[in-house]
């Protein structure tokens, strides 16, 4: 699938009710964690730790922190140190992110406040990530955010969970809300809220599968990416896009740019 429309998602409306994106984005964060979807992020976030010589990611557009908990166990684990990671967003989800400071013990901890991926204060440190929320980005604003990292010398990391293929699109159709159905009740933490609306009121699965098709449709492949760095002004500064994983469900389109040192 190499098509990519710009369409709207609901979860980027001002008008769309936080309680259903919320539903939606714990729900993103439930299956991420569970499936390990970012497994294929873990070497490329590692090799940006080392030759920025760091041990704290901030990461941007975090939604519900889909995934960080194993990516922040697994860095820890294979490098040998703690890794601590922020998280922040334009709209933060407090509730997840306090749910997953708990869980890490501080490990993973958050900014309150809305923080901007295209103008970053100079204040928030450490290795920029973005996960699954590139996509939502058209190209002059999602161009403005890799320049904000090339102007500030801080290396970045754009990680998209999905292969972009009509298989997966298929399986988004018709085995997702099947699988909405039977996990909802198991997603923490617990909220009255997200069973009203997915089995009384069902605008949250509704909300899933329509923004679902649309992030694949959205998401930028290898090639758009490679063409999007060509006007990003970023001398001495290393960029490399591409695929890795080759497990179902396990698939990632990355960008990576760190800045260069002399020596």
């Amino acid at each position: 699938m190499n098509i990519r429309l710009q369409l709207f998602e609901l979860e980027d409306q001002r008008w769309f009710p936080h309680v259903i994106r919320q539903g939606m984005l714990d729900f993103l964060r439930f299956m991420i964690s569970k499936l390990g979807a970012y497994e294929a992020a873990v070497p490329l976030l590692q090799e940006l730790l080392i030759k920025t010589n760091q041990t704290h990611i901030t990461d941007l557009c975090s939604g519900a922190g889909g995934g960080i908990e194993t990516i922040q166990q697994a860095l820890s684990r294979q490098m040998s140190e703690q890794i601590k990671i922020t998280l922040s967003d334009l709209y933060p989800n407090i509730a997840a992110y306090q749910y997953l400071q708990q869980q890490t013990n501080g490990s993973i901890d958050f900014k309150p406040e809305p923080v901007d991926a295209t103008a970053v204060p100079e204040s928030i440190t450490g290795v920029r990530t973005i996960f699954s929320s590139f996509h939502h980005f058209p190209p002059t604003i999602a161009q403005r955010i890799l320049q904000d990292a090339a102007t500030k010398r801080t290396a970045i990391g754009i990680f998209e969970g999905a292969k972009k293929s009509w298989l997966e699109m298929l399986l988004l159709w018709f085995l997702f809300p099947v699988v909405i159905l039977v996990v909802t009740p198991f997603i923490k933490p617990f909220k009255f809220s997200r069973l009203f609306f997915t089995y009384i009121i069902p605008l949250i699965p509704v909300g899933i599968i329509w923004d679902g098709t649309v992030s694949l449709l959205r998401i930028y492949t290898p090639e758009h990416l490679q063409r999007m760095l060509q006007n990003i002004n970023a001398p001495n500064y290393t960029w490399r896009t591409g695929r890795a994983g080759n497990k179902p469900g396990k698939h990632v389109i990355y960008l990576i740019g760190y800045p260069r040192y002399s020596s």
